[in-house]
């Protein structure tokens, strides 16, 4: 991975991290975020730490894995880091599904968090 540039090791190291506690508990996803954070969830709007977490643990499943097909990495003008995932999740016993979750992170008091963050299942109506 050194052969990386940093913000792809910074960007996959992130992805990485928040899928394992997705999958294993939602409630502990409150680290990566700030009070100034944003969540855009199939359309709905959430803003705040507090608001995300919330969301995020109510989800009406109780177990779930995520499966990353690709990720992409970008830095930001500004010093961030753009991230692209692309997936699959399966959810209780529901069909696996296609997702894609974009992430800007940005570093802030010495710690990598997400200010922005949208998700969306890959369903074609």
């Amino acid at each position: 991975m050194g052969d990386k540039p940093i913000w792809e090791q910074i960007g996959s190291s992130f992805v990485q991290h928040y899928y394992q506690l997705f999958d294993a508990d939602r409630t502990q996803l409150g680290a990566i975020y700030i009070d100034a954070s944003c969540l855009t969830w199939e359309g709905q709007q959430f803003q705040g730490k507090a608001a995300i977490v919330e969301k995020l643990s109510s989800l009406p499943f109780q177990k779930i894995q995520h499966s990353i097909t690709a990720q992409d990495h970008q830095p930001t003008p500004d010093s961030c880091i753009l991230s692209m995932v692309v997936g699959q999740l399966k959810a209780d016993d529901y069909q696996v599904l296609g997702f894609h979750q974009t992430f800007l992170l940005k570093s802030f008091q010495g710690a990598w968090v997400c200010t922005n963050e949208v998700f969306r299942l890959a369903l074609h109506h």
